[in-house]
């Protein structure tokens, strides 16, 4: 199996790999972010593929990062578990920055994004009720608690808001009230588009800040990447020994979450769109 990894604010470099290349990928989407760095990790002989999420120098915006053709990108190459990383905020006072959290539920509160690679041409109607892989998860949990000396928190709710800005003051309380636990701008559509390609996707978050519902706290860019430089070696410490620690043959009911979601007519689906969305689509089309 290939594992891609997408690094989040404060991680614009790739784990330790060997013999490293940089691929330039074409997607029905456009280009990805940049390059994908691939090489080999350690001495396990995976191959591990690396996206920064916003682009090597930070030049895309959490609404306008190209979701689609990432992932699209890492479904082409041959990937099959993504593990992600997050920069977010806190909504709960005994989740103080540099805390590790690994959500397994998401509430999206975006509002300018393409949601789907199916959204012309052919409908799918994806289940998404858990919104991340469980079994990585557990595994992404295990490896933060065993490779790192931070807090680290499992389960939760992460919302995802649309961005560049912060919440207002009336937005994060209203968060809190529901009881949400992180606040960020990444994960959404980034957790749909991978379980529309089949991917085993989990995140891992480190806080870097407590949003604005706390007294005395007026979340800043400087607290944000103050904090998720400071989180940056934690974060890649999990994913490595999260690397080391999935099984070689794993498969899960990620792997074929395409299976009964394709509702458009098979001779209804242009063939062109076929061919553009094969990666996908190849096994649920003629």
């Amino acid at each position: 199996m290939a594992i891609g990894f997408i690094g989040g604010s404060g991680i614009y470099d790739a784990l330790p790999l060997r013999n490293t290349r940089e691929v330039d990928i074409d997607t029905p989407f456009g280009k990805p972010s940049a390059p994908l760095t691939v090489g080999e990790f350690g001495d396990t002989g995976r191959e591990v593929a690396f996206v920064p999420r916003h682009g090597v120098d930070h030049e895309y915006s959490p609404t306008t990062l190209p979701y689609r053709a990432n992932i699209f990108a890492l479904k082409k190459l041959g990937v099959t578990h993504v593990i992600a990383s997050n920069a977010v905020g806190s909504l709960r006072e005994d989740l103080p920055p540099q805390t590790l959290v690994l959500p397994d539920q998401i509430y999206d509160r975006t509002k300018h994004r393409d949601l789907t690679f199916f959204d012309e041409d052919v409908v799918v109607h994806q289940q998404f009720a858990e919104p991340y892989c469980a079994e990585l998860n557990g595994i992404l949990a295990e490896a933060a608690e065993s490779a790192t000396d931070a807090d680290v928190v499992r389960g939760g709710t992460y919302v995802c808001i649309e961005g560049p800005q912060f919440s207002t003051r009336a937005e994060s309380e209203f968060y809190r009230s529901q009881g949400w636990d992180v606040i960020g701008m990444t994960t959404i559509p980034e957790a749909k588009l991978a379980r529309e390609a089949e991917l085993a996707y989990a995140t891992i978050t480190g806080v870097t800040d407590y949003d604005v519902w706390k007294e005395d706290s007026e979340v800043s860019l400087e607290e944000v990447l103050e904090n998720a430089a400071a989180n940056e070696t934690a974060i890649k410490e999990t994913v490595e020994a999260a690397i080391r620690a999935l099984p070689a043959d794993h498969e899960c009911d990620c792997h074929s979450a395409l299976a009964g979601t394709v509702n458009t007519p098979d001779e209804a689906i242009p063939a062109s769109t076929k061919d553009a969305l094969e990666p996908l689509l190849g096994e649920y089309v003629d």
